[in-house]
């Protein structure tokens, strides 16, 4: 499967250099690299922008800096506008998960995709979101609908970056462990039977076939780890050892 072409970032007209950097972070959290500015208030580069950025300066410094938002956006396809009011205007209205699987379509039939974000205080201009195919809202309270400019990166590179193709969490909390092997399993549960044997828990012999399944079955929901099965053998054969009861 070709691998989707991330939407292009644009910024109109931000004020806060720490929201920029901070969008650049969240960018590249989900797989985001292209940031387009426009009209950036302050000198460029921002030196507030890059303290907040936190590792995501290589955004920053590959950011195209523009004087218009048509010309930011003039190579685009497609183009969506994000705001927190509702327009005077006869648009489509879209959620950040329905946009997400809007922009991976885009990308299937070859369209570059770009995603407008206004002012802090005021947002978009209505002349930047007539020429929008479609209006990004998030779902939020009615009584505080304002989202912070970097918040609302976030929350849609966040939904673009679940429908591509993640690492998951269990991967990811792994740190390069791998799912022990069935040889593995078998080897701990043999040895946990043994000195279950031996200490006089499987007992009495009639109940001993269900005792080891119920067993077994405990430990193989757990989804161990090659370390993990090493780890409780570890255990299993610190317990059996003769006990020093002077320490």
């Amino acid at each position: 499967m070709t691998e989707a072409t991330p939407p292009a970032i644009i910024l109109v007209r931000p004020t806060l250099g720490e929201n920029i950097g901070a969008a650049a972070r969240a960018m590249m959290n989900f797989g985001l690299s292209e940031m387009r500015l426009v009209e950036p208030k302050g000198d460029w580069p921002n030196q507030k922008a890059i303290n907040t950025a936190s590792g995501a300066e290589r955004i920053l410094e590959e950011a195209k800096i523009h004087h218009t938002t048509g010309a930011a956006v003039a190579d685009l396809q497609r183009l969506y506008a994000t705001t927190a009011r509702v327009r005077d205007m006869e648009k489509p209205v879209l959620a950040p998960r329905a946009l997400a699987d809007t922009l991976h379509r885009n990308s299937a039939k070859g369209e570059k995709s770009g995603i407008l974000f206004g002012r802090e205080a005021k947002g978009l201009h209505n002349d930047d979101v007539a020429i929008s195919d479609a209006i990004i809202m998030v779902p939020v309270n009615s009584e505080h609908r304002s989202i912070n400019l970097a918040q609302a990166v976030l929350l849609i590179g966040y939904e673009w970056f679940q429908q591509t193709a993640p690492e998951t969490l269990d991967e990811v909390t792994r740190k390069g462990g791998q799912a022990a092997s069935l040889d593995e399993l078998m080897g701990f549960f043999e040895h946990l039977e043994s000195e279950l044997e031996d200490c006089g828990f499987l007992f009495p012999p009639e109940k001993r076939p269900r005792m080891v399944r119920n067993i077994r079955n405990i430990f193989t929901r757990a989804g161990l780890s090659d370390q993990e099965v090493k780890t409780l053998r570890g255990i299993v054969a610190g317990l059996s050892r003769p006990r020093d009861r002077s320490r």
